[in-house]
């Protein structure tokens, strides 16, 4: 999975960030050490680390994810990355 989007509340800024879906890579799930959720009242499942952005954004540099674009919707921020496939 090359591409992943994580996302955070403006007013969390400090955490939690949303980091993957119910597709999402386990393995990167794992390294992050996130925690798969399925909100109440939603058929899809989320993946939510305690960190703030920043320490995703630089964890996932680590392993090769590189920042495409950021953007803010409503009172969401954004980052889409990219990972080069071998």
């Amino acid at each position: 999975m090359p591409y992943m989007l994580i996302s955070t509340q403006i007013r969390l800024e400090n955490g939690p960030t949303n980091v993957g879906d119910e597709y999402s890579d386990p393995a990167v799930m794992n390294y992050l050490g996130a925690r798969k959720t399925t909100m109440l009242g939603n058929n899809f499942s989320e993946y939510h680390v305690d960190d703030p952005p920043r320490l995703v954004l630089d964890k996932l540099e680590k392993i090769g994810f590189r920042v495409l674009t950021m953007t803010g919707v409503g009172q969401t921020l954004v980052w889409c990355l990219h990972k080069e496939t071998e």
